[in-house]
């Protein structure tokens, strides 16, 4: 069967299920990469700094048989679609693209917000988005067999915003209608896409985790899960048959504030 009769493997050929990650040098971009790697999936890494995404491929193992790195500025039109090329000269076709990328801007008041710090957050979480799933439509929609899904990593600050971050509060709810409007035109052509909203994911390093501004300005460390509850979320949408979707998928710690951040 195909993509949209169940089969929830890759190509015509049998070969891997094809995935492109973006931001796949460190963070969840790096630790999903690594999952779908262990999973079976070939990777295309991608990400601006070189040197990070070979270390996601050293981190690999034997599995880096199966990955790519291709360095890219994903706000760059023309390095998206030469990221999309070389991932289909490699392996022939693209199977999932995970829109994971961000861009960190300091807390501040909206009078005190650089304009350069808003321009890079909504440059890479929004356009960065737009500009991949753009290519990843045209890939999917004239492969054979046609199809493929796109998740988007979203987050809480999509239905709820933290104080003093809205540069990423903006681009988080831009992202939450890229993830509809992607749904909706990607339905007659078997292409689904869904969003995973994570809450606190552990530093990576083991360092304590760093307290945040709360509904009442207040701070105060919350709780936070390990990286593998993204992940675990993340395999479980990548792996359904494209006739099928998860929508909103919203992953964090049980005590974690987020309903009116209260």
């Amino acid at each position: 069967m195909d993509e949209h009769g169940g089969h929830v493997s890759g190509g015509a050929d049998g070969g891997p299920r094809v995935a492109v990650v973006t931001g796949g040098g460190s963070g969840i971009g790096r630790a999903s990469a690594l999952a779908l790697l262990r999973d079976g999936w070939a990777v295309a890494l991608a990400g601006r700094r070189e040197e990070a995404l070979e270390e996601t491929a050293e981190l690999a193992g034997p599995d880096a048989a199966r990955a790519l790195c291709a360095p890219t500025d994903i706000r760059d039109p023309a390095a998206v679609a030469a990221l999309f090329a070389a991932v289909r000269d490699r392996f022939g076709r693209v199977d999932l693209l995970f829109n994971n990328a961000g861009a960190p801007a300091p807390r501040r008041p909206i009078e005190e917000v650089d304009d350069g710090d808003w321009e890079r957050v909504l440059g890479t979480i929004v356009t960065g988005a737009f500009l991949c799933s753009r290519e990843a439509f045209r890939a999917m929609r004239g492969q054979s067999p046609p199809g493929g899904r796109i998740i988007n990593n979203g987050a809480p600050s999509a239905y709820a915003p933290r104080p003093n971050a809205i540069a990423y509060t903006t681009a988080k709810h831009a992202l939450l209608g890229l993830t509809r409007s992607l749904a909706l035109d990607g339905r007659a052509h078997g292409i689904a896409c869904g969003q995973i909203d994570v809450g606190n994911v552990a530093p990576a390093d083991g360092s304590p985790q760093p307290p945040a501004m709360q509904a009442d300005g207040s701070m105060a460390v919350e709780a936070a899960i390990p990286v593998e509850r993204f992940t675990e979320a993340l395999l479980m949408m990548a792996s359904m048959p494209t006739d099928s979707n998860v929508q909103y998928l919203t992953v964090l710690p049980t005590a974690m504030p987020f309903v009116g951040r209260g």
